[in-house]
């Protein structure tokens, strides 16, 4: 497989952060492939990290804010990409949020204002981006979220990011169906436990990392390499006719009963 396969490529990163941000190891992995990129960031706290890290690539690589939460933001974002393109071919989807009370104690206590924010900024936000870059994936594409078993099995302390992860999922699987006809490909990374900014919001981290060494059959997690090769896989003509799946990058641990 030639290591320049997404030649030609261009896509939109949504969801760096930092230099840490699983968003930041795929889009990494996808210049590395030969895609030229477009970035946003998520409010002026985040511009000068996103703009640091894109400095990498040389060039003046473009990068403009989205609150994805928006829609007018997102309308906007798409119209300055068109601006530097009139085609794109990837979209990578990992965005994420809840209020951090939301994921201490117990998922009872989620307030209604908590559960609709992760749902709105987690979920609905892949549908609301999807929905403006379908019509500049003229030639097909592929779209990448990025998920967490917490989705499907119960992780303390995940709580309704668990639930909003779910609904991602779903959501990517009726958006797989809607543009399928257009040649537009959805899917999801399961990534394992990693040492983002993200994960380390969440209460009893460690142990969960420890758990993965433990009970995974590969007996760790995964790097960001690893992500950042399945991302260039699900992005490239190999995946041509994978769409609408969840695939987990996670040293197998999702198999395992106990």
């Amino acid at each position: 497989m030639s290591s320049r396969i997404l030649e030609g490529k261009v896509g939109v990163v949504f969801g760096v952060a930092n230099k840490r941000s699983i968003a930041w190891g795929i889009a990494k992995a996808w210049a590395a492939a030969g895609a030229r990129l477009i970035f946003n960031f998520q409010g002026e706290r985040l511009k000068e990290n996103v703009e640091e890290l894109v400095a990498e690539f040389g060039g003046d690589v473009p990068l403009y804010p989205c609150d994805v939460t928006k829609d007018e933001e997102i309308s906007a974002f798409f119209g300055k990409v068109r601006e530097h393109t009139s085609r794109i071919d990837l979209m990578l989807h990992s965005v994420a949020f809840a209020p951090k009370e939301a994921l201490e104690g117990e998922f009872v206590n989620t307030t209604r204002q908590a559960y609709a924010m992760a749902h709105d900024v987690s979920a609905y936000s892949l549908v609301g981006l999807a929905r403006e870059a379908a019509p500049l994936m003229t030639e097909g594409g592929s779209i990448v979220a990025m998920t967490y078993y917490g989705s499907e099995k119960v992780i303390p302390h995940y709580n309704v990011m668990g639930v909003a992860k779910a609904s991602l999922e779903a959501s990517a699987r009726y958006l797989a169906y809607d543009l399928g006809g257009k040649k537009i490909r959805v899917n999801c990374i399961s990534a394992g436990p990693m040492q983002t900014l993200a994960a380390r919001g969440i209460s009893g981290f460690g142990e969960m990392m420890k758990h993965y060494q433990d009970h995974a059959p590969l007996h760790r997690s995964c790097t960001m390499e690893e992500l950042g090769a399945m991302g260039v896989f699900l992005a490239s003509d190999g995946a041509a006719s994978i769409t609408g799946q969840v695939l987990y990058v996670d040293g197998g641990y999702q198999i395992m009963g106990m």
